[in-house]
């Protein structure tokens, strides 16, 4: 595969920018110490990864306990109706902040795109949120479904796409996972591992290219804003199945499936995506300011961050956001990217990186620079 090339002179398409970010989450906010008390986990081992996660707390959608105590249990159809439910409420949240930081009203909503792996909607959930919020019959839509943790960076492909064919027009993205519809709680240390890690959020951004010609705004008047230059992915057949749904026929639902390797995997090939990136644009790693990467588990960033040979403050975002949501699925990385620009730092003529990495196995990762609005 190859990275596509930014743009170099004024006689190829606009580039698109980031121009606002929005997040929300749901239910309540559970420690880890929380969590295996409310799940009644009594096995060391499972204990242990919960404390080993990098977790302080994660907001989850969950269900009264049982009888005496017992661990809730909810069914498929409570599951997906839970799902429809968190997900345009979290989504419609996030899409409203969204719009709010970007000082535009729900009637500027030219294109939508959802994304969502915890639970499967028809219609999907851009029709369903459309609806919700009272956005314009006529938005372009599209929904991407089974993806999973790299899925935002595929949407925001697809809107950069759109963006360019129609300048002036701003496109918006709307990740929305309620991995707590996604759950199934057992003895077995394969849920476990899932079981540790996973939290329920929404991240929505929006998109947008100049028109050609249009009149440049006074420089110095607000933040530089990142433009989407180039994007490079790999899929690494060889482990496939290592992130996967499977059906559970004990337990009558979907069950996730994480294997011990996934680390390893996305270690040894992450090198390969980054420098095939910046080679498009001739640069190095070193022109990199800000590194924006998914929170996919301590061990995952561990290995991002030691075969890359960043610094640990080079992943803060990264690591800030997993230890106070979680991993968030398609939305982490959005999440990161809103605490970066809380945090100010992004100067005009900065490079950043954004990389998340899920089921394929699969790395996707995206090169922007910071340019006066």
């Amino acid at each position: 595969m190859t990275a596509s090339r930014p743009p170099r002179n004024g006689g190829r398409p606009p580039v698109p920018s980031i121009r606002s970010v929005g997040t929300a989450v749901a239910g309540r906010a559970y420690s880890q110490f929380d969590l295996l008390d409310r799940f009644a986990v009594s096995d060391p081992k499972v204990a242990r990864l919960f404390h080993a996660s990098g977790i302080r707390r994660r907001f989850l959608t969950l269900p009264a306990r049982g009888p005496e105590g017992s661990p809730p249990e909810e069914s498929p159809g409570h599951l997906r109706a839970k799902h429809q439910r968190v997900a345009l409420d979290m989504g419609s949240r996030a899409l409203r902040t969204c719009l709010d930081r970007a000082g535009l009203g729900f009637g500027q909503v030219g294109y939508l795109c959802c994304v969502t792996t915890t639970g499967l909607l028809t219609p999907g959930l851009s029709a369903l949120l459309l609806r919700e919020v009272e956005l314009p019959s006529t938005v372009e839509r599209l929904d991407i479904v089974g993806m999973g943790c790299h899925a935002a960076m595929n949407g925001l492909a697809a809107a950069r796409s759109w963006c360019v064919a129609n300048p002036g027009s701003v496109a918006f993205v709307v990740c929305a996972e309620v991995c707590s519809a996604a759950y199934v709680f057992d003895s077995t240390m394969r849920s476990a591992v899932v079981n540790s890690l996973f939290g329920d959020g929404a991240a929505a951004v929006a998109l947008a290219c100049r028109p050609a010609g249009a009149a440049q705004e006074r420089k110095g008047e607000g933040r530089p804003v990142p433009h989407l230059l180039s994007s490079a992915s790999q899929v690494i057949t060889s482990a496939a199945d290592a992130m996967r749904y499977d059906w559970d026929d004990q337990q009558g639902r979907l069950s996730f499936f994480l294997d011990p390797q996934i680390p390893y995997v996305i270690g040894s090939h992450v090198e390969e995506v980054v420098d095939r990136l910046l080679a498009g644009a001739g640069l190095r790693r070193s022109a990199v300011r800000h590194w924006l990467v998914h929170g996919g588990g301590k061990k995952v960033v561990d290995a991002v961050r030691v075969n890359l040979r960043l610094t640990r403050d080079d992943v803060r975002h990264t690591m800030a956001v997993l230890r106070d949501y979680g991993n968030l699925s398609s939305g982490s990385v959005l999440f990161s990217y809103e605490r970066l620009v809380e945090e100010g730092v992004a100067r005009a003529g900065d490079y950043g990186v954004l990389m998340a990495m899920g089921p394929g196995s699969t790395i996707e990762a995206a090169l922007v620079r910071w340019e006066e609005a």
